[in-house]
Parts: structure tokens; C-alpha cells; sequence
């Protein structure tokens, strides 16, 4: 059996940056073993399969090297920008339909704005593990379903962060967020998930729908420039609308081939 794989920097306008993902077009569902075997193959953060439904919708998965998630940005923009760029969509809003509901994306001049839920983290207490794991104390933690919100003072404070990933695979949840005030952006962060397979992730769009709604109430505004710190770097264009969260970024084609399975 032969499939179509995509591979699309995502949350930038060049190759070599942002958050690689893989997206393989299906006509139809394929076993979820066979599928986990693919993005392990692949090894990147996530790897995207789709399948349509309509003129403008489709169903949507996303898989890390180790499991089947149920929110991923960069995957979601990856997969917009093959459908747009490589497969001729010219119909938007396109939505996806996914284990977080319907997603819906459409193009904003050279960029593709993300339409994801808002999930808002509260004050918690923060577990050993998570504050010796990251080598460097926050200020303030907070807690979602799914993830820690870690802020520092100072940017340079999160991309200094060196952390011990042994540590924090003992953490529930796993998901992990350090941020802080960005110098020439609204806010920086960084992204571990080493539960998923993922120890950093360059540029994850799901955790804007925690990051946005917290800086939204802490700087008293809607919109945002965000920058992810990573090695690799990403911006998104972020705006909250209620309890929606839109992410706007750009993504660069890097291969598109051929799997044989």
C-alpha cells in the first residue's frame, strides 16, 4: 500500500523553522496500530491524518511517536496548508472535526488563523517533581485538564530553563508550559511533554488555548504577538473571542513523498 506524506514547518515562513509535522491524506481510516507505527516512523512531534468528509470538512487525528492526541496546532495549520497548497482547496472556512470538536481554519493573507477552544488553568499547588524538574522556580503556577502554566519574570528566564526530563515524566499531567513577558512580543514560551513521547515541543498551538487566556487576563487585552523559544522558534498571532482562542501563523512545504507500508 502506497500513501501520500506531507511535511510542513509549521509557525513559520522557512523552512528548517517552527514545528515540523507530517500530514498523510487517507481515503479512508486505516487500522490505529498501523497509524501509530507511521508517526513513530516518522519521528516528529506529531503526524496528521486525514479524511474528507464534505467539500470543506474533514476528520482529523493527530499522533505523537507514542500516542494519539486530542489537540495539536501545528498539525492542524500543516495540515490547512497541504489542503490549500497542495490539494487545491479553495472552499474556507474548512473545519475539521477532531476529539476536541470542530476546528475551523481559514487563510488570513499569507497566514492560517486557527479557530481552538479557550482552556483557561487556575491557581494550583505545583507537585515536587514539576519545580525540581524544571530547575528553576516560577512565580506563579496554575493548572488546566491537561497542563501546567509555569510564568517567570523575564523571557530570558524560560529560555534559560534546562530541564530534567526524568523528573518531569512523573508529573500529572504532563503537558508543561513556562512562559513569561516577551521583550519585542507579547509573551515567550516553551513547551515539554515528555508523557507524549515529546520532550520539547518547538511550537504547539494547543498551548495557546491555556497561554492566551491567561494573558489576557493578566495584560488586559485580546490580541497577542507570541513567540515559542525553542531551538527552532515560532510566532503565532493570537487573539481570544469569548471562550475561543484564534492562532494565526505562517508554514513552509519541506517534502512531500511517498509511504510504503
Amino acid at each position: 500500500m502506497e500513501l501520500p506524506i506531507y511535511w510542513v514547518d509549521a509557525f513559520t515562513d522557512r523552512v528548517f523553522g517552527g514545528n515540523p509535522a507530517a500530514v498523510v491524506p487517507l481515503e479512508d481510516w486505516l487500522d490505529d496500530a498501523l497509524l501509530q507505527r507511521i508517526a513513530n516512523e516518522n519521528g516528529l512531534s506529531e503526524t496528521a491524518y486525514f479524511v474528507r468528509t464534505g467539500p470543506a470538512r474533514a476528520a482529523l487525528r493527530w499522533f505523537t511517536p507514542a500516542i494519539e492526541v486530542d489537540l495539536c496546532g501545528h498539525a492542524t495549520l500543516a495540515t490547512a496548508h497541504v489542503l490549500f497548497n497542495e490539494l487545491g482547496q479553495t472552499l474556507e472556512p474548512f473545519v475539521f472535526d477532531t476529539r476536541s470538536g470542530p476546528l475551523s481554519v481559514a487563510r488570513r493573507g499569507a497566514l492560517f488563523e486557527l479557530d481552538f477552544p479557550s482552556r483557561p488553568a487556575e491557581p494550583a499547588e505545583p507537585p515536587s517533581e514539576l519545580l525540581r524538574g524544571l530547575g528553576a522556580t516560577p512565580t506563579e503556577v496554575r493548572r488546566s485538564e491537561r497542563m501546567w502554566l509555569c510564568v517567570y519574570a523575564a523571557a530570558a528566564d524560560v529560555v534559560a530553563l534546562k530541564p530534567d526530563f526524568d523528573l518531569l515524566a512523573k508529573v500529572v499531567p504532563g503537558r508543561i508550559i513556562p512562559t513569561a513577558p516577551g521583550l519585542d512580543c507579547d509573551f515567550v514560551s516553551r513547551f515539554f511533554a515528555p508523557d507524549a513521547g515529546v520532550l520539547e515541543d518547538p511550537v504547539t498551538g494547543s498551548a495557546h488555548s491555556t497561554l492566551v487566556p491567561y494573558w489576557a487576563e493578566r495584560l488586559g487585552k485580546t490580541t497577542f504577538h507570541a513567540r515559542q523559544v525553542s531551538r527552532r522558534g515560532g510566532e503565532l498571532w493570537c487573539e481570544l473571542v469569548r471562550d475561543r482562542v484564534r492562532m494565526a501563523g505562517a508554514g513552509a512545504g519541506y517534502l512531500k513523498g511517498t509511504i510504503r507500508v
